[in-house]
């Protein structure tokens, strides 16, 4: 019964948000549009309001899928904007001061899409450096990439530039720290990305983990297969010695309850370095106490768009960055994808490459 009334209670909360929002812009839009028919526009905008559901039915309800997803951009910043925009309105005398704050209030909206939407589809890439203990003469280039969502919005072409940009890199190795689908791998089969991805051709190869989103999608065999085929090696809860050079780590997302300890994944050799991926960086302290030393995750997006970092930065040690913490170097990317609206504020759709020098363990 608490299940049913906290559902019902949030429902109700976000259809009297909806409706509020609804209303300001219905009121914008009577300003310059005397005709528009008040039953038709609640109708339409509740359905907008709930097109992300809508189209969790299956496949062939994409577009409200995409639909939900610009909408969920919409909701956050119209929450922002919409109340300043009704106070402002609640001091002027006409409809044409209202109509002019509306339409303020839609420019400052189209803009953050504008923006939003180049940063998330015009990727960069960031460059660390670090030094670990080890025998090895000759450094080791990595290029590190997470939450790539893959679907209909973070398509093939959104892939084709990871695939551009890491080549022109010329990496030793590709790390793929999870999220790598965005829920079900169905549109990675459909649109062909296979063949993008099979075009990385690192010379110790691509390994990948899986994030909370291939486990929401239930479809984990499947996108393993999938992976497999692509040239990428999905590490479950495993440890691989990598061409005699490093150990390598890839956990299970820690949405999978069952998954064992990293102490557990400890490789028994000590004189190699030991690299470990783990999608959520949500434990900072037991890999330094195991001697881990890179570890590399996504999931936190930094927030995705402003001002979500706030919560991100409270909710995780490292949300996002490079730090050297008790001895063990972590990265935590903000994403080479994005989920729901394919938008960024605030952060960037990145890639990292990153040298790993090494120093004599005496």
């Amino acid at each position: 019964m608490k299940i049913v009334a906290g559902i019902g209670s949030t429902l109700l909360i976000y259809s009297t948000l909806v409706a509020y929002l609804g209303w300001a812009v219905y009121v914008w839009l009577t300003s310059f549009i005397e005709s528009v028919n008040p039953w038709l526009f609640s109708a339409l905008w509740f359905v907008i309001a709930y097109s992300y559901v809508i189209g969790r039915i299956g496949h062939k309800w994409l577009g409200f899928t995409v639909l939900g997803s610009y909408w969920f951009a919409f909701l956050q910043y119209a929450i922002l904007l919409i109340p300043l925009a009704n106070i402002a309105a609640l001091l002027v005398e006409t409809k044409n001061d209202v109509f002019f704050i509306g339409l303020a209030t839609a420019l400052i909206l189209l803009v953050l899409f504008i923006v939003g939407t180049y940063l998330a589809y015009s990727p960069v890439v960031r460059k660390l450096e670090i030094t670990v203990a080890g025998k090895s003469e000759e450094p080791l280039h990595m290029v590190i990439g997470s939450d790539f969502h893959l679907g209909f919005l973070s398509g093939k072409r959104h892939l084709q530039r990871f695939v551009n940009k890491t080549n022109a890199l010329d990496p030793d190795v590709v790390f793929l720290a999870g999220d790598l689908v965005d829920d079900d791998p169905v549109w990675y089969a459909r649109y062909g990305m296979s063949e993008v991805m099979e075009q990385l051709k690192p010379s110790l190869g691509v390994y990948g983990v899986l994030g909370n989103h291939e486990y929401y999608g239930k479809k984990i065999p499947l996108l393993v297969k999938m992976m497999e085929k692509s040239g990428v090696k999905i590490l479950q809860d495993e440890t691989l010695l990598i061409a005699d050079r490093f150990y390598l780590t890839g956990r299970e997302d820690r949405t999978n309850n069952n998954r064992v300890s990293l102490a557990e994944l400890k490789p028994e050799g000590n004189n190699l370095p030991w690299i470990v991926m783990d999608h959520t960086p949500a434990d900072l302290k037991k890999p330094s106490e195991l001697g881990v030393d890179f570890h590399m995750s996504g999931h936190t997006h930094k927030g995705q768009m402003w001002p979500n970092h706030l919560l991100t930065k409270r909710i995780f040690e490292l949300d996002y960055g490079y730090r050297l913490l008790r001895g063990t170097h972590f990265l935590v990317s903000s994403g080479f994808g994005f989920w729901g609206p394919p938008l960024r504020i605030g952060s960037r759709s990145e890639l990292w490459s990153v040298t790993m020098n090494f120093r004599s363990p005496s």
